[in-house]
């Protein structure tokens, strides 16, 4: 009796519908999707069917014949396969005959029916050459970890809308190439990408491009980036790291101040202080501006103080503002406290953002001595004429005294409240100072 029960369970399980058993196995790992033949009959090579495909060798013990599995995967796909996702990891660097079958493997996609979304991320030294296949369906595109080649007469992916770039080697010529034919884009990502050759020279004139990553990390790694036309952008994070020159500081002026049309922005650090070394347009605004999101650190140095009023200057429509401490170095702090007082905690005139528009603010100041932060909070409370909420992240051992402090501070705004967090998860309220 209970092997009869038993059957008709199984029958029942075999008996689903198409749609069904494969939506069971995507949910499956490969190598147990690829088992499930084994179940029965209606099941013998049913993996064949999946429409998305996640090729690891992380964690797989018989890594040097992996790739040989991984190609016998992709060429056993019937089709149609809408998502493939490559993640490749080798300490040493990769055998010829393993880039050879890698390639033949990114070639034989195309052939499975419409790609849709690819994410093709390596993790070798050095870095591996791949060369991108023509996808006429492609949406989105996210490729880390590699040296990228385009084809022979590369006419570009037109469908493409997401496109994610992540310490990708590529020449000057093939990255423009790249997105200047990827009309649609309304996502780009790039960020430490380099050539081997001339610095990489970009500039980006996308009508639907809506967010924007430009992080630069190598040395000399790009000449120039600018957005030329960009009338749809709504979000832009810009970042730098280690840079201090003059040709730096032009280059990340140029950038930034072209993004006029973004709603939020978001900077790096070093982006500010390259700004220290160049003179800033005092007479620029970024008219849709209503977010921002910056480092918070004066550097020791008048000029730091003087890029942080530019940007609130510049910002006349200003609604939120984020500032994430950076640390420094404790001979400094005296030094950063005394600047701070002198030159923020007073009134500031000819801010439009502090005179009507700038209503919340938020500071983490993990990273930074009491004093410093208390300076900061003051200017706020000082200067901004429509603030409602100053919400402040900080350590529980300096809440205290920071409450103590604030509470004899002057503030402008009848409708200003500070909510205090600290990393205890506890919340404190000051209001009604008058």
């Amino acid at each position: 009796m209970a092997d009869a029960e038993a059957e008709v369970e199984a029958d029942r399980f075999s008996s689903l519908p198409f749609k069904i058993k494969i939506c069971i196995l995507a949910h499956l790992k490969i190598k147990d999707a690829v088992r499930t033949s084994a179940l029965a009959r209606s099941w013998r090579n049913l993996w064949t069917h999946l429409p998305c495909l996640n090729l690891c060798n992380r964690r797989d013990r018989l890594r040097g014949k992996w790739t040989q599995r991984a190609y016998h995967l992709v060429s056993s796909l019937q089709g149609p396969l809408h998502y493939f996702q490559l993640d490749y990891y080798r300490q040493n660097p990769v055998p010829h005959e393993d880039s050879v079958l890698l390639q033949s493997l990114l070639d034989l996609l195309p052939q499975k029916g419409g790609v849709e979304k690819l994410d093709l991320i390596f993790d070798t030294k050095p870095l591996e050459k791949i060369c991108l296949p023509s996808f006429h369906s492609l949406y989105v595109l996210n490729l880390s970890g590699c040296h990228v080649v385009l084809p022979t007469g590369f006419q570009g992916f037109r469908r493409l809308k997401t496109l994610s770039m992540h310490s990708v080697g590529i020449c000057n010529d093939e990255l423009n190439l790249l997105v200047r034919t990827s009309k649609n884009l309304t996502s780009l990502v790039i960020s430490k990408c380099h050539s081997w050759a001339n610095p990489l020279s970009v500039e980006l004139s996308l009508p639907f491009l809506r967010h924007l990553e430009f992080y630069i990390i190598y040395q000399n790694s790009f000449e120039k980036a600018l957005v030329v036309s960009a009338p749809c952008l709504k979000q832009a994070v810009i970042g730098l790291k280690h840079f201090r020159s003059q040709n730096s500081a032009q280059m990340m002026l140029r950038l930034v101040t072209s993004v006029t049309t973004a709603y939020s922005l978001k900077l790096s650090f070093d982006v500010l202080r390259c700004f220290s070394l160049v003179a800033l347009p005092f007479n620029f605004t970024f008219p849709c501006l209503r977010c921002l999101t910056f480092p918070l650190n004066m550097d020791a140095n008048k000029q730091m103080c003087d890029v942080f009023l530019w940007l609130l200057r510049s910002m006349p429509f200003l609604e939120e503002l984020q500032a994430k401490s950076q640390s420094f170095y404790d001979y400094q702090a005296e030094r950063v406290t005394i600047l701070m007082k002198d030159l923020l905690v007073k009134k500031h005139d000819g801010f439009a953002c502090l005179e009507g528009t700038l209503t919340s603010v938020t500071i983490y100041t993990y990273c930074m001595d009491v004093n410093n932060s208390i300076a900061i909070i003051q200017f706020f409370l000082l200067n901004a004429k429509v603030l409602k909420l100053l919400k402040i992240h900080t350590s529980a051992s300096v809440v205290q005294s920071m409450i103590e402090e604030l509470q004899k501070a002057e503030v402008t705004s009848s409708h200003a409240k500070v909510m205090i967090s600290d990393d205890m998860s506890n919340e404190y309220y000051l209001y009604d100072w008058n």
